[in-house]
């Protein structure tokens, strides 16, 4: 049973935000200084993409292993573990002196990202327990989530462009420090201090070699082609295991994903339309960074500084819509219009061309597809993590996180490939023996590949109508506990039928119902 809220709750949550923080910010802070850090330590352009998908690969491949440790050894202990290895690989990497350093360093940060982020999330439903306070916590975190990334582009082009590339990686040192002190002074367990249980090693192992080889296979399609027998063989590799993985889940008494988690429509539906999603917002990193430094001659930190109306429109979306109507009105009807307004933010940047105009062009499409994503995030994440008995909330958590990963590096693989193969057909019909040419083929390939996304987006809309649903918020215990379930940062159940029960985070309570 919850007791007085602790005051010092909200010094918690800015631990939290800041550990999540550091998370999104490894996600796109390195990326603007690759080129730095390329011609330094002399790094070929074949071996240049390891930088990146060492940590995707990583951190995507190890999420679920990850949030069933916190669940059995304790959430807030794991959380300061990810902490400082991710501090300590951070340091490593910013003293590398060779590629092979680097490439380790980078890896050893998505392990503990692996362990930090799904840590981090389930520690704020176990520490916000009242409903509408809840609600206001996950906004916040699902802006700094959604808006991370944009500040990582500002911090990167600032720190490459006035100190060092290194200190990229090593201000995640500071950071962390901050967040581990937060921790352990502000955060705790909840009567939640690890499951006495066994660990699904046979279920980790399927699932993180599955994890692995689908999106190591995904990282090389660019450079080897969809139909390579390399990236073919590991998608299918993937698909194996991982089937392979349901059907042990399906049979161990203490799985690391319960498939019970998954017979919930709403959270499946949230599930589906945050990989989908992931897809769209990668794809404007990708593409408008190229655009902007590459065809408008935009520095590193304007080019960060551009991004700035994203973050706007996310913390918008977020916290003052989001956590605002997500307990009147449900996840559905906040998901959908988020998702047609990201959508047609999306389609609104396909227009651009190589003579357009920051301001008339990009701008008005940047802030309303932050607005929509804004909208569309936090009530996902409180779809997908709502629910659920404490013992379980940390691997749902990690589903969250995991579906977050392999839809960016969905994104990132087809995206390359689509602008790639339109850039080349454009040529070939057009001619680029000049740089005005090169340049209105690159345009037409970034355009033609961010079409795909407006169609990622628009599919999620689609899900989450179909999957999500809306429970009646009229009326007496009815309108009570949905207010509990929606507005509790990440607590919503609307079910099939109307006695569904909401379970909080942390509770005995299994509350997986239709």
């Amino acid at each position: 049973m919850d007791i007085t809220p602790d005051p010092r709750r909200w010094w918690g949550l800015a631990a939290i935000g800041l550990a999540q923080l550091m998370v999104v910010l490894d996600m796109t802070i390195v990326n603007i200084a690759l080129p730095t850090a390329q011609a330094d330590l002399g790094i070929s352009d074949a071996d240049r993409q390891w930088v990146i998908t060492a940590y995707t690969l990583a951190f995507g491949g190890l999420l679920l292993l990850g949030g069933r440790l916190g669940d059995v050894f304790g959430r807030k202990q794991v959380l300061i573990v990810g902490l400082v290895g991710f501090a300590a690989a951070s340091a490593f990497g910013g003293f590398s002196q060779t590629f092979a350093m680097l490439v380790v360093a980078r890896a050893l940060q998505g392990v503990f990202a692996a362990l930090l982020a799904p840590a981090a999330l389930s520690m704020l439903n176990v520490t916000f327990t009242e409903p509408k306070e809840r609600a206001r916590a996950l906004g916040i975190y699902g802006a700094i989530a959604g808006g991370g990334a944009a500040i990582g582009l500002i911090l990167g082009g600032t720190l490459t462009q006035y100190l060092d590339w290194r200190w990229t990686l090593m201000v995640n040192v500071p950071i962390a420090v901050l967040a581990v002190i937060g921790a352990s002074l502000f955060l705790h367990n909840h009567g939640v201090e690890g499951i006495r249980t066994r660990l699904d090693i046979p279920g980790a192992l399927l699932a993180t070699a599955g994890l692995l080889a689908i999106v190591y296979g995904l990282s090389e399609a660019e450079q080897h082609g969809w139909t390579s027998t390399l990236v073919l063989s590991m998608l299918g590799l993937g698909v194996v295991l991982l089937g392979i993985f349901v059907a042990v889940e399906r049979r161990t008494p203490h799985a690391l994903l319960p498939l019970h988690l998954l017979r919930d429509r709403n959270r499946v539906g949230a599930l589906v339309a945050v990989g989908l999603t992931q897809i769209g917002m990668f794809g404007v990193f990708l593409f408008l960074t190229y655009y902007m430094q590459g065809i408008q001659g935009f520095s590193p930190l304007k080019t960060g500084v551009a991004f700035l109306p994203m973050v706007v429109g996310m913390m918008t979306g977020a916290v003052g819509i989001s956590a605002r109507f997500l307990p009147r009105v449900g996840p559905r009807r906040l998901m959908i219009p988020g998702m047609l307004i990201g959508a047609s933010a999306l389609a609104y940047l396909t227009q651009i061309d190589v003579d357009s105009t920051y301001w008339v062009h990009v701008f008005p499409g940047l802030i309303l597809l932050g607005l929509g994503m804004g909208m569309t995030f936090m009530p996902s994440m409180a779809t997908a993590t709502g629910g659920v008995r404490g013992s379980d909330a940390g691997v749902v958590s990690a589903t969250l996180n995991t579906t977050q990963q392999v839809g960016g590096s969905i994104g990132i693989a087809l995206l390359n490939t689509v602008a790639a193969t339109a850039t080349t057909n454009w040529i070939a019909d057009h001619g680029g023996s000049t740089p005005a040419e090169m340049a209105e083929a690159t345009v037409h390939g970034f355009s033609t590949a961010m079409w795909i996304s407006v169609g990622a987006v628009l599919l999620a809309a689609l899900s989450a109508a179909i999957l999500v649903r809306t429970r009646s918020m009229s009326g007496g215990a009815g309108h009570v506990e949905a207010e509990s379930a929606v507005a509790a940062a990440g607590e919503q159940i609307s079910g099939a039928d109307d006695a569904a029960v909401p379970a909080v985070v942390g509770s005995d309570d299994e509350g997986e119902r239709g």
